[in-house]
């Protein structure tokens, strides 16, 4: 899997709000200059990634998506991401899994899935965040 240049946007999905927040302190502390955005089910993130896309605004580079969420999970939001989303917009994002769940099934379903391009174990901390962002994106001042 290639890097990307440049981060410039990170969507976190999670339908914790906590989370959301922790996480969003955790990529401002590393001192970069991304914008932050949240969804709180993968609906909420497909709706946003799509209006972006259709729109010509700024995507998200990263999208930090948790498996386990009310209204659309992970899984099917990934189902519909391969689907929906166009080629173009898919080349442009990075999908790490982000979830408590320690299931062998889902880290062998997170590689199998070519949209997928990691998949981290929650709670995530600045420096999983760090991590991440390096090993995905050049030119990053981490």
């Amino acid at each position: 899997m290639t890097k990307l240049d440049t981060l410039k946007s990170i969507l976190l999905v999670d339908d914790d709000e906590a989370s959301n927040f922790l996480h969003g302190i955790f990529i401002n502390k590393l001192q970069l200059d991304v914008e932050v955005n949240e969804a709180l089910n993968g609906q909420e993130a497909l709706d946003f990634i799509l209006d972006k896309g259709a729109a010509s605004l700024e995507l998200p580079c990263m999208v930090m998506l948790d498996l386990r969420m009310p209204v659309m999970d992970g899984w099917k939001f990934m189902e519909i991401f391969e689907e929906q989303v166009p080629q173009k917009l898919k080349e442009q994002i990075k999908v790490v899994l982000v979830t408590i769940s320690d299931d062998q099934n889902d880290k062998d379903r997170a590689k199998a899935n070519s949209f997928i391009a990691d998949y981290a174990q929650k709670p995530l901390s600045d420096s999983t965040f760090k991590a991440l962002i390096n090993k995905h994106f050049s030119l990053q001042a981490v």
